[in-house]
């Protein structure tokens, strides 16, 4: 059985731990990011909106027909609600999604000229406009740089050992303090596409991430009974393995799996 071991919890060793992570991820998932599809930040931002409780595959699927549609915050805010509300039907809560969708068109027309603004502050006055919202927008289409905390970073960044809460805002900040500025981007993008492919909510893949001798969270079982090990040796790693994960416990989705090689 192999276990990943503890990891210092001091600034200067999470700082340097988070730079052999991003260096193998970007290694791993070269290439642009595959997240929403748009052509200018108007896009965008319905987009992420429409994107809450949704895939973004499941967004891309609609917003060509959409966008093509509706081009502009006039075009969205005049169209009865309840035709918006059915041409977007496919990304769930689509009734409340088309109300925010409109009251924030509005707003981006009487107080922001139809453009959408370039500031965290000015983004989260928008309705149906959060904290990660705003982050995606500033980061995806303005080029700033951001930490966009969405369920697959909150839950790499417990399992990796940064932090132990499953607060969005907590986890940003933390994540804020150990990794340069360059390269807050590339925690979203890279730790979206790993938390996809790899270290996913349900079963996550230890056997096959690249991360796991950097993760205190792994475990990986090797086929069949590991020699010399009775049963409940195997039982007590495994207890031992789950305590050590305090960072994990405090989300539903953050219990160990146990894994079994393709060894």
């Amino acid at each position: 059985m192999t276990t990943a071991t503890r990891y210092s919890s001091d600034l200067a060793s999470q700082r340097r731990r988070m730079l052999i992570i991003l260096g193998r991820l970007a290694k791993e998932y070269p290439g642009k990011f595959e997240g929403l599809n748009f052509t200018t930040p108007f896009q965008l931002l319905i987009a992420t909106i429409l994107s809450a409780q949704c895939t973004d595959e499941r967004v891309n699927s609609i917003t060509p027909k959409l966008f093509a549609t509706y081009r502009t915050p006039e075009d969205f805010a005049s169209i009865p609600l309840e035709k918006l509300a059915q041409d977007i039907k496919p990304t769930g809560y689509y009734n409340a999604k088309a109300r925010n969708i409109q009251a924030c068109c509005r707003i981006l027309i009487e107080k922001f000229g139809g453009t959408v603004p370039r500031t965290r502050e000015e983004l989260i006055q928008l309705p149906g406009v959060g904290r990660k919202t705003a982050n995606v927008v500033l980061s995806q289409a303005f080029g700033e740089q951001t930490i966009t905390v969405d369920t697959h970073v909150g839950r790499l960044a417990n399992r990796l050992g940064f932090v132990t809460t499953p607060d969005p805002l907590q986890i940003e900040t933390a994540l804020m303090d150990i990794t340069p500025q360059q390269r807050w981007n590339d925690i979203g993008n890279l730790f979206i596409t790993h938390g996809r492919k790899v270290c996913t909510a349900r079963k996550p893949h230890c056997d096959r991430c690249i991360l796991a001798d950097l993760c205190p969270s792994a475990l990986v079982i090797p086929q069949g009974k590991p020699a010399g090990m009775s049963k409940r040796q195997i039982a007590r790693a495994r207890v031992d393995t789950r305590s050590s994960r305090t960072a994990a416990t405090s989300q539903p989705d953050h219990q160990p799996r146990r894994i079994r090689s393709r060894k």
